[in-house]
């Protein structure tokens, strides 16, 4: 289907590196692609933020690139 580009989520990242949230911050311009990079950021797992030594809750943007190859 020739669909490329680079989708970034913005994703809500727990005090135990679970994923909570994730929103789609730039579209790849592909509504597949996006769906798809979404729904693999809320699988992964994540080291947490922390500010003060203290693990925090933080949004992280995860940019992930559709490039085709031959």
């Amino acid at each position: 289907m020739n669909e490329q580009g680079k989708t970034i989520v913005k994703v809500l990242i727990g005090i135990d590196g679970q994923p909570q949230r994730a929103e789609i911050a730039k579209s790849s311009g592909f509504d597949r692609l996006d769906q798809a990079a979404s729904a693999a950021v809320m699988r992964w797992r994540y080291v947490p933020g922390k500010r003060g030594g203290v693990p925090e809750a933080m949004w992280f943007n995860v940019p992930i690139n559709w490039e085709l190859k031959n």
